[in-house]
């Protein structure tokens, strides 16, 4: 796994617990299952940029991206 989707794959993990929220429930607030939430923070799965920007929106955090 590369270095930028175990990053993501970390954030995503940290941010959902940063709510107090179980992979099922976050799984259940994004229309998808706990099985993709659990492949999502553990990098088996990258999420697509459309469904990265829905789960930080459900979990009222920003995406900050820089390219250097």
């Amino acid at each position: 796994m590369s270095e930028l989707a175990q990053q993501v794959a970390s954030l995503i993990r940290e941010a959902r617990k940063s709510k107090g929220l179980t992979q099922k429930e976050l799984g259940e607030m994004l229309g998808i299952g706990e099985s993709r939430v659990s492949k999502y923070e553990s990098g088996r799965q990258n999420p697509t940029i459309a469904t990265l920007q829905k789960i930080a929106d459900t979990l009222n955090v920003k995406i900050n991206l820089a390219l250097e």
